[in-house]
């Protein structure tokens, strides 16, 4: 008899569905090493998200585990990993959100870095502005914040919470780290991540061409 407390058969499907998206994400360079990390809802309790230390390019069902919204790792051995907290204050936070990605592009480091004296990252005017939930229209502005990297996860969370508590966002930024980018199922969350990495590549380039 099984008697975890969640539906095997849900982990199996997040499980497919993280690998299938991880691995192309991985295919573009986004996922350097084994950094990044990538989480689902199962249900209103538990999360599937990847084992800590793995090759995102190479992710197979035993790479993907399960925690509780505390973070903590459930029916198993296994270490998630150590920006866990990250992903399940957001859905404790919010019963919507279904899927979080955290990416390491090259795009998104170096934006995190140009931009982390300013703490954002100003997007205004663009067409894509629309692929984030909420938008109609380019003719509105998006805050993308950098925060100041740090090994201390709930000090980022704290952070990360003031800053849900005073605008609507959909992603952020780390020094020196990556994105996180979020929303209702994997495949918002990833229009918003892949929205998030072409405007920050737009922004890069004006620098460059601005020189």
């Amino acid at each position: 008899m099984d008697d975890r407390p969640y539906d095997p058969r849900q982990l199996s499907h997040c499980a497919g569905e993280i690998i299938t998206h991880v691995r192309e994400l991985a295919a573009r360079g986004w996922t350097p090493a084994t950094s990044s990390n990538f989480s689902q809802r199962l249900d209103e309790r538990h999360v599937a998200i990847t084992v800590s230390g793995r090759d995102k390019g190479r992710l197979t069902e035993a790479d993907i585990m399960v925690v509780d919204l505390d973070g903590q790792p459930v029916a198993t051995g296994h270490r998630p990993s150590a920006e866990t907290l990250l992903h399940t204050q957001l859905y404790s936070r919010f019963a919507e959100v279904g899927c979080v990605l955290h990416t390491h592009s090259q795009t998104q480091t170096v934006a995190s870095r140009l931009y982390s004296g300013a703490g954002r990252v100003h997007l205004e005017g663009y067409e894509l502005l629309k692929a984030f939930t909420g938008n109609t229209t380019h003719e509105t502005t998006v805050e993308l914040p950098v925060l100041p990297n740090s090994q201390d996860m709930h000090t980022l969370a704290a952070q990360v919470d003031a800053l849900l508590d005073r605008q609507c966002m959909w992603g952020y930024l780390i020094d020196g780290h990556g994105l996180y980018a979020w929303g209702r199922d994997m495949h918002e969350a990833r229009r918003h991540l892949e929205a998030f990495e072409f405007l920050l590549g737009c922004e890069l380039e004006l620098r460059r061409l601005q020189r």
